[in-house]
């Protein structure tokens, strides 16, 4: 039989701060996940308020947060080994996709976003 490996890679719901002006708010979904290994990851966020950057972190357990990707235009896709980073046209959602998910893939993904402040 066959033995498979779990992996726990949560994806919390954080409401975060992103202009200290107006206290914009950012959504991220799903609030967290089981994977197994080698299935598909993916979450979003969603922002109240139109970024003009926005930010995906990891961070494993126990340790800090590590920037793993920055977006800045409406549209823009990033790729990095087996993450893909969306953000869209209207710069108020983004997506991160984890393919073919991995042990080293535990921890706690997140987004934070930034506003100017005019």
């Amino acid at each position: 039989m066959k033995r498979e490996k779990l992996l726990m890679v949560p994806a919390l719901i954080i409401w975060m701060q992103v202009s200290q002006v107006n206290g914009q708010q950012i959504q991220q979904i799903p609030p967290s996940l089981l994977l197994q290994e080698g299935e598909n990851f993916t979450t979003y966020c969603n922002s109240s308020s139109t970024l003009n950057r926005l930010q995906w972190y990891k961070q494993r357990p126990g340790g800090s947060p590590v920037l793993l990707m920055m977006v800045v235009t409406g549209g823009d896709v990033q790729k990095q080994e087996r993450l893909t980073a969306r953000f869209g046209e209207t710069r108020k959602h983004s997506s991160l996709h984890i393919t073919a998910a991995q042990t080293a893939d535990v921890g706690t993904y997140f987004c934070a976003g930034a506003q100017s402040s005019r």
